[in-house]
């Protein structure tokens, strides 16, 4: 496990069956602000979902990954629940209060992604029609914040 943060060490020593897995390492959002708002959602309670353009990758239901804070601090290890693709615009009410980013309203999240998407990919020329991962998780790791 050379290179995994500790926090997953200590998830793999409570759940030894994970051992053989090597989870993505990263934060949310794309600034040092950003990723600390979105991992302190995370560890509130309130966000439980994320999207990303296709080509960034898709991950496999049931996949682990640990979450970092703003200052790249290992907060949480996530476990995909569900994934689904399709149309940014395609984002449905439901998900959007998952996400818990902004009053969670539909409007606010697609607006909000639009943006984010944009700076990410200035290449896509339609960023409604972007193929989308819509990906619901929750919380493993550690136990206090776990769901």
């Amino acid at each position: 496990m050379t290179g995994l943060p500790r926090l997953w060490q200590d998830f793999v020593a409570a759940h030894p069956e994970h051992a053989g897995e090597q989870p993505e390492v990263e934060p949310f959002g794309d600034s040092v602000e950003m990723a600390e708002d979105l991992a302190q959602l995370v560890l509130a309670g309130t966000k439980r979902a994320t999207a990303a353009p296709v080509e960034e990758g898709v991950p496999p239901d049931g996949a682990h990954w640990v979450l970092l804070d703003g200052r790249d601090v290992a907060v949480a290890v996530l476990r995909t629940t569900e994934i689904r693709i399709g149309r940014l615009d395609s984002v449905d009410d439901a998900f959007a209060w998952d996400e818990g980013e902004g009053d969670r309203t539909r409007d606010w999240w697609l607006d909000a992604h639009r943006g984010f998407f944009r700076r990410r990919l200035p290449h896509v020329t339609d960023v409604d029609a972007l193929p989308t991962v819509f990906e619901r998780f929750r919380v493993v790791w550690p136990p206090e914040y776990a769901d």
